[in-house]
């Protein structure tokens, strides 16, 4: 399934964890991250809001870059680590 990431921070975060220098997001006035977690890969490119509203994500046929899943944030696959519960502080053992 395609998703889409509006905020700019997530997006720069995204680039950042990714170290992926190919996109300058100055260049966009509303950039879009468009992506598709599949096999453990992401795959990924990004559109401007506008062209992206005219022409749809149906038209998206292929992806500008993949990337290990590993290597993404936790709100691309939608699944958080929430298990630092599981950690007790207490070295009373």
């Amino acid at each position: 399934m395609i998703k889409q990431e509006t905020s700019k921070e997530k997006i720069k975060e995204f680039f950042e964890l990714l170290n992926d220098e190919h996109y300058d997001l100055r260049k966009y006035s509303h950039p879009v991250l468009v992506y598709k977690v599949e096999d453990e890969r992401v795959y990924y490119t990004l559109w401007e809001e506008s062209i992206l509203k005219r022409f749809g994500t149906d038209n998206i046929f292929g992806w500008d870059y993949d990337e290990d899943l590993f290597f993404c944030p936790d709100w691309v696959t939608g699944i958080y680590d929430d298990d630092d519960d599981d950690f007790d502080d207490d070295d009373d053992d």
